[in-house]
């Protein structure tokens, strides 16, 4: 077996694992680390041949754009607060705390490699951390603070790692250099983002056609990544400013196709680089075991300690940084998400689960420094940081549904019911105010306005029945009946009629290409 070969095994087990994961309630990272695992014992198997250099920017631009498609500039623009004294502080004393504990434990680790060690292991995934948490009904303040803490945890991490790993490779460190490297890396991260953000963007509206622009935003977070990488810029930050950008100007609201396609694309992106991520882990791990030359269990020993070290200190973090963090709160901040209570900081302890981001960085740690040299103890940090990713993984990602269940936190669903209606009440509102417009230019008869406005009516009143009195809500359930029995048999009719369309490609003489352009069609319609 070669390394394509490999490649494509890992594409395969990170599509498997996530339906397997559901049925056995194991998170599909670890399903996919375990099939790591494996495979790395079989004798066929070759060992991964992947240049570290390569692993960051092919790992962390698509990951980095999927996870901002959930999160806004308004979002990060009112939790600014929080995110710096809840996140970003956490990763530095986190880096710190890891670093110091690491130089004292592994006999010949510098006490720059144990910093980077201390940075790769100090971001949360929010990947991770959301997933398992939108699937138990936390409060939606708690899930937002999930995602702008591992957005930009990653952020001020991978800055950290860079600086850290520099030190190591190059043999000399100083201070003042460092951080007018860092404050040039941030501007020009960040004049790259918005440039390339604002380029795509003109690029998307002429290309028009849902498949052109959905490939497009595949190649933006990359070309974003390298051209600041290329002029000495943060490339993590550039691709976060990009797709910032984007997300907040490239939504047209009737793009109906554009919108779907590009959402199931990067779904799908998301899945399958996080699949090979984590299926590396398994087959480095056991390579690392492999040489660890009789240590191994020690080895094991360091991890645990630096786990605690982890768990702990985000613990003893969160406390203060929570209580702090109301006190500056205040009646006019009412878009700022803080945790509410003491259960909801414990929550958001132990939903600091490590993940894809840790284990690039991981991955992608040099092999030799500049004076040609193996890098110090790198065996030891990558078995260290795996170590942590799958202890949070595992022990927490698997006991969080219980502690949710036992501290009793969940939605406000009575908040969210509240928010719908008057999404519900305001969608209704603009259909019939547009209604009104037309009236006034076109000739409609009054059966037709008729029904135009009861449709107008249920734009809003299918979204939220809450918004009804009884008895028109009992109306509408018995037309919306007739209506799911209409859209039933249209349904079939439709089927009926691609099944008839899709039989043609094999007869002879038909047209694939046409073919397909009518079959688009039908679909089109069908999702309509």
């Amino acid at each position: 077996m070669d390394q394509l070969a490999l490649l494509f095994l890992l594409l395969l087990g990170a599509v498997l694992t996530v339906p397997l994961g559901d049925r056995l309630g194991l998170p599909a990272p670890v399903l996919m680390t375990l099939i790591g695992i494996a495979l790395a014992y079989l004798p066929f198997v070759p060992n991964v041949d992947i240049p570290p250099e390569l692993i960051l920017p092919l790992v962390l631009p698509p990951l980095l754009y999927a996870t901002v498609q959930r999160t806004s500039w308004r979002q990060f623009a009112a939790n600014v607060r929080p995110i710096l004294l809840l996140a970003v502080a956490l990763v530095f004393v986190t880096t710190a705390a890891v670093g110091f504990v690491a130089d004292a434990l592994v006999p010949g680790l510098p006490l720059a490699a144990a910093l980077a060690l201390g940075a790769l292991v100090a971001p949360p995934d929010p990947v991770a951390a959301t997933a398992v948490a939108g699937s138990l009904g936390l409060p939606r303040r708690l899930v937002s603070i999930l995602e702008g803490e591992g957005l930009f945890n990653d952020v001020t991490a991978i800055v950290l790692y860079h600086v850290a790993i520099a030190a190591v490779v190059s043999g000399s460190f100083s201070w003042p250099e460092a951080l007018g490297e860092l404050v040039l890396s941030a501007v020009v991260a960040v004049a790259v983002g918005l440039l390339i953000g604002w380029l795509a963007n003109r690029l998307i509206d002429l290309l028009g056609d849902a498949t052109l622009q959905t490939g497009l935003t595949l190649l933006v977070p990359f070309v974003s990544y390298v051209l600041a990488e290329e002029l000495h810029g943060s490339g993590v930050l550039s691709v976060l400013v990009t797709a910032l950008f984007l997300a907040e100007h490239a939504s047209d609201a009737d793009d109906v196709m554009g919108r779907l396609a590009g959402q199931t694309f990067w779904q799908v992106v998301d899945t399958l680089v996080t699949g090979i991520a984590f299926g590396l882990i398994g087959l480095e791990l056991v390579v690392v075991f492999g040489v660890s030359e009789g240590r191994g269990w020690t080895m094991v020993g360091w991890g645990a300690c630096v786990l605690a070290v982890v768990v702990l200190v985000r613990l003893l973090w969160l406390l203060p940084a929570t209580w702090l963090a109301k006190r500056l709160h205040t009646l006019r901040d009412v878009d700022e998400e803080i945790p509410m209570s003491w259960r909801e900081t414990v929550v958001m302890w132990w939903s600091g689960m490590r993940g894809v981001a840790s284990v690039a960085l991981a991955l992608a740690i040099p092999l030799r420094t500049d004076d040609g040299e193996p890098f110090p103890a790198r065996d030891e940090i990558v078995f260290i940081a795996f170590c942590v990713i799958l202890g949070t993984l595992v022990v927490q990602g698997l006991t969080l549904p219980r502690l949710v269940k036992r501290l009793g936190v969940e939605a406000d669903a009575d908040a969210e019911r509240r928010l719908e209606r008057e999404l519900a009440i305001r969608a209704a509102k603009a259909a019939k105010k547009r209604l009104k417009e037309i009236e006034e230019v076109e000739e409609l008869s009054e059966e037709v306005q008729e029904r135009l406005l009861r449709g107008a009516f249920d734009i809003g009143a299918r979204i939220s029945p809450d918004m009804l009195g009884d008895e028109r809500r009992e109306a509408l359930v018995k037309r919306a009946e007739r209506l799911k029995a209409v859209h039933r048999i249209q349904r079939e009719m439709m089927s009926a009629a691609r099944h008839a369309v899709l039989a043609a490609r094999s007869e002879p003489g038909a047209d694939p290409e046409v073919v397909d352009r009518v079959l688009r069609q039908l679909d089109v319609r069908s999702m309509r």
